[in-house]
């Protein structure tokens, strides 16, 4: 039996955020606190901040946005789009309004 052409799996190797928006991939949520004390599973520490993987060309031409691909920043995830491309489900299309801060070195680099 011959197979089906258009059962072919769709598989994704790239997500582009269209218009005045940036893909970020979120840091982990936290299980430990500051002082060292470990959170049991089902609670954990929300994060607000990611890494900037990919930027719409409309953000990258727009020199008012000094949004750069590698950016920790910080973000407001209220109209982020999560996206379910890999299986942690860390990714999330945010408008670049709800970029709140850019987090960078002295010499101007992104910081870990």
């Amino acid at each position: 039996m011959a197979a089906d052409p258009k059962a072919k799996t769709l598989r994704l190797e790239t997500v582009e955020p269209i218009g005045k928006r940036v893909l970020i991939r979120k840091d982990e949520d936290r299980k430990i606190t500051k002082v060292g004390i470990h959170l049991p599973d089902k609670m954990e520490i929300p994060t607000l901040t990611g890494r900037v993987v990919a930027i719409s060309l409309q953000i990258e031409r727009d020199q008012d946005y000094p949004i750069r691909q590698y950016d920790r920043v910080l973000f407001n995830p209220r109209n982020g789009i999560p996206v379910d491309f890999e299986g942690d489900n860390r990714l999330f299309v945010i408008p670049i309004e709800d970029i709140v801060a850019v987090f960078r070195a002295a010499d101007g680099d992104a910081s870990k």
